[in-house]
């Protein structure tokens, strides 16, 4: 049995710690309830590659202002969802709803825009621009990028709030020190920490993390499970994709377990932990020979 495995059988499923389940106290625990203010709804989701089913999602709902997270084996189907609704990859079939707003077919660029952003498992930091450059990059709606406001330099004020709110975010995430440092000198962890900072700066209503804590080191894990329940204390969203167990029982107020494409079970920590469907998932439903199948999805 692996040792992520084994979380779900032994972490602690109260509600201590980073845990507020606030509305979601009373939701059933099961796969497709409603939740009593949902921010992203799914209906009849569905991607395949070739024969492989990837994507199979008949109703998911997710509750504003909690942290979501999505778990499951490898090649469970989670990042392939996350590309579905972000819209990096369009779905063979189904739809979703933002705010209410309808996605389906809208590019990433305009999902962006309505307040739904992502990061990556591998960071895509622009690793010759610095710290700096990285966060102003990522304002919309820039004046300046626009040829008739570029040419009478019309851009200069809003500039200088951008710049503001980069350093804001910078100083709220532990980064000032690396300002005017290129992104390609920044740790895994460092570059992590400004992407998300970077997501910001399109003042988002969800962000969807995928995989936050790859690759990161001790010292910054703490450092960003902070940040992430900080968000969320604000009053965002937060959907993430994670492997570590720890992370997922210690953090999360709802979760949403993936196997082979479909939803099989979701509810709150506790309930996922004594889940028969879930341990199935991760350990093979036979009692002989167990299959170590958790390990992070490609």
């Amino acid at each position: 049995m692996s040792d992520n495995a084994a979380r779900v059988r032994s972490t602690d499923g109260g509600e201590a710690g980073g845990h507020r389940p606030g509305p979601l106290a009373t939701v059933p625990a099961e796969p497709g309830s409603a939740k009593p203010d949902p921010i992203l709804v799914v209906d009849h989701l569905t991607k395949s590659f070739g024969g492989l089913r990837a994507v199979r999602v008949d109703h998911l709902e997710v509750q504003r202002g909690t942290i979501t997270a999505l778990i499951g084996p490898n090649g469970a189907g989670k990042s392939t969802f996350f590309n579905q609704v972000s819209g990096f990859d369009r779905p063979d079939s189904g739809g979703w709803t933002f705010e209410g707003h309808p996605l389906a077919g809208k590019p990433a660029y305009q999902i962006a825009r309505m307040g739904m952003v992502r990061t990556f498992q591998l960071t895509k930091a622009l690793m010759r621009l610095t710290a700096l450059e990285n966060l102003m990059l990522g304002a919309t709606g820039q004046s300046g990028e626009r040829f008739l406001p570029a040419i009478v330099r019309s851009w200069r004020s809003q500039e200088k709030d951008v710049q503001r709110r980069a350093e804001e975010l910078l100083d709220r995430f532990n980064l000032t020190r690396m300002r005017d440092e290129f992104a390609g000198s920044m740790s895994g962890g460092q570059r992590k920490l400004l992407e998300m900072a970077r997501a910001l700066m399109v003042h988002p209503t969800m962000i969807m993390l995928d995989e936050p804590m790859s690759g990161v080191n001790p010292a910054l894990t703490q450092s960003l499970l902070g940040h992430i329940q900080a968000l969320r204390d604000d009053g965002m969203t937060i959907i993430l994709v994670e492997h570590d167990m720890d992370v997922v029982m210690g953090i999360s107020d709802w979760v949403v377990c993936f196997a082979e494409g479909e939803v099989i079970a979701e509810g709150r920590p506790r309930d996922i932990q004594s889940t028969q469907a879930v341990i199935d998932a991760y350990l093979g439903s036979r009692t002989g020979d167990q299959h170590d199948v958790l390990e992070a999805e490609q």
